[in-house]
């Protein structure tokens, strides 16, 4: 008898061993695949937030290139008038209100829009920007100090972004560079949303200067040192350090073209979370079973039932205070479960879209993408799958996620495919803006040339286009009499006027600046052409009222007939020399259809 009791006894501890032993596996395996989710998504996060950086760094390159274009076509000028015409340039742009510099090609600092509050000329922060031109067609500054700011102050800090000034024949008479106040970019109020008591977020250059920060004190200090030192020569986006005796992880995004970088930052505990504290209690519990199964076989099924409950509250703390949205489907694609986090972010119910097939809270025009992935998902046991779609909420809105999901398919704790969905609803109408502002002129908000070529040709490749190119007469004297303001005023009015004469399928664009195209695809002979002529020079012959006085305009309407399969460069210049010829010759009847070479190559 016993014998068979310590049999019995043997047997339950080889058993609550096994079963010990298999939660101790399945305990880490499920870590170590949340982890790499959460490290995924932090990653990506990382990505999408210094591409946005790298974007407008670019943008401010484009509008700096379009002030030096103008600069290097202007004439002799005499200091005071480069400085005035400087400042106005400054005021007009989008990036570098805060002021203007010119260098000579030798790098002297020449003149600047503004008077005081520049960096110093020996400031080291130069020299990064110096370097990049020597093989690029722009450059970036590290942060400066303005010359006597405060250290203490954020408003003390600058960054400056040049490019050059070229001559007709194509080397550098010099170099225009913008200032940029970091204190009050676009980029620090889009930092400043980005704040939370859990981390810190910011874009640093290459010296790790903070030069953007979710906390906007932070700008013009250091990060630590240890972050840049131990990320260089490694391809892991994630460092480890010390800070103050408090272990402390920050990832490291490099942002292009200026080397600058993204870097966000916080406690290894708060990244780790509850994760590790709850794979720890649960490794003490399993521990304490195995001492307690060698009462006998009859605490298994108690000890069982025990683990089960205990492995289903440590799934349910694992997601419970998420911010991101954490789903386990089937291989059907169907909810196995759901965080709570779903009834703040989508407003369901908790539970209440378990057992529902994920397709039916997509948008129909995404589901396609996403039945073809997770079938590819399914047959790579290793894949992670990255992708973005549209959820319906509650309220049947649909907003932007990006998704992140993994095959987990042979973990037998999850038995499943694990998706991490981040909102990035404002994210993505972020960027739609600056898609928008790209291609649109932000006066009058129409098209701008690079928009209207790119519809003109496509319009040519498959059908003819009638290209009315519109410039107005008497629009200098506007602006020279009643000032900028009443001629941007007048620009918008001419604009709506306009907008109100084309057709549907038209388009309108703003290509210079008294400059107007209209295209109408599908028109082959004179006659539409001729009539929407006679409609733009007669609207435009209206009064406009600006400022309770009345202003008269006239316009200049050139107009070419372009055949289906032209050249789209060529009927443009087509029809500015039309219009050119009617405005500079009296035989030239008003409107006539002309097809000639651009006056540039007269």
């Amino acid at each position: 008898m016993r014998l068979r009791n310590w049999i019995a006894v043997l047997i339950s501890v080889l058993l609550l061993a096994g079963a010990g032993v298999a939660g101790f596996l399945v305990n880490r395996s499920t870590v170590q695949a949340v982890e790499k989710v959460h490290r995924t998504d932090t990653t990506a996060l990382g990505d999408n937030n210094a591409e946005l950086t790298g974007q407008l760094q670019y943008y401010s390159t484009a509008e700096l290139g379009k002030v030096a274009g103008l600069l290097a076509g202007g004439g002799t000028a005499s200091a005071d008038q480069v400085r005035v015409a400087l400042a106005a340039a400054a005021r007009k742009t989008n990036t570098f209100t805060y002021g203007l510099m010119i260098a000579d090609a030798n790098r002297g600092f020449q003149i600047a829009s503004r008077e005081s509050g520049t960096p110093s000329t020996g400031d080291a922060g130069w020299q990064r920007m110096w370097t990049q031109l020597e093989s690029n067609d722009f450059g970036f500054s590290d942060v400066m100090r303005v010359a006597g700011g405060d250290a203490e102050d954020p408003a003390s800090y600058v960054a400056a972004v040049a490019v050059p000034i070229t001559k007709v024949d194509g080397t550098r008479s010099g170099y225009l560079i913008g200032l940029n106040h970091i204190a009050a970019t676009s980029l620090q109020g889009y930092m400043g949303e980005l704040q939370s008591d859990a981390h810190r977020t910011t874009i640093v250059d290459p010296d790790g200067r903070v030069g953007a920060a979710s906390v906007t004190d932070l700008i013009g200090d250091a990060i630590n040192p240890d972050i840049l030192r131990n990320r260089a020569g490694s391809s892991d986006p994630f460092v480890e350090y010390t800070e103050n005796d408090t272990k402390m992880i920050a990832v490291v995004i490099p942002i292009t073209p200026s080397g600058w970088s993204y870097v966000r930052t916080q406690t290894k505990a708060s990244f780790d979370g509850v994760i590790y504290n709850r794979s720890q209690t649960l490794n003490l519990t399993l521990l304490a079973m195995l001492v307690i199964g060698v009462v006998g076989i009859s605490m298994l099924g108690y000890r069982t039932q025990i683990q089960r409950r205990r492995a289903d509250e440590r799934f349910q703390a694992l997601f419970q205070h998420a911010p991101d949205l954490v789903s386990v489907l089937d291989g059907d694609g169907r909810i196995i479960f759901s965080s709570p986090s779903t009834t703040a972010v989508l407003g369901f119910k908790a539970g209440s879209l378990a057992g529902h097939s994920v397709f039916d809270v997509l948008h129909v025009d995404d589901q396609p993408q996403m039945r073809e992935r997770l079938g590819a998902l399914l047959a790579d046991p290793s894949a992670v799958l990255r992708l973005q779609g549209r959820v319906r909420t509650a309220g049947g809105e649909y907003r932007w996620f990006d998704f992140t999901a993994s095959n987990q398919m042979h973990n037998p704790a999850l038995n499943g495919v694990v998706i991490n969905a981040r909102d990035i609803s404002e994210n993505r109408a972020f960027q739609e803006r600056l898609e928008h502002e790209a291609q649109h002129d932000p006066l009058t908000g129409l098209p701008n040339r690079r928009r209207m070529q790119d519809r003109l040709g496509a319009s040519l490749s498959s059908d003819a286009v009638a290209v009315l190119f519109v410039d107005l007469d008497g629009f200098k004297p506007v602006n020279d009499v009643h000032g900028h303001e009443a001629g941007d005023e007048l620009l918008r009015q001419v604009a709506d006027r306009l907008s109100a004469c084309v057709r549907s399928d038209d388009v309108l664009a703003r290509v210079g600046g008294d400059e107007f195209v209209i295209l109408m695809p599908g028109v082959m002979g004179p006659d539409d052409a001729l009539a929407m002529s006679a409609r733009v020079r007669y609207v435009l012959g209206l009064p406009f009222r600006i400022d309770g006085q009345e202003i008269a305009i006239g316009a200049s309407v050139g107009v070419h007939l372009a055949a289906a399969a032209s050249d789209a460069d060529e009927a443009l210049r087509a029809a500015d020399h039309a219009m050119y010829e009617i405005k500079h010759s009296s035989r030239a009847p008003a409107g006539a259809v002309r097809v000639g070479r651009h006056r540039a190559m007269d």
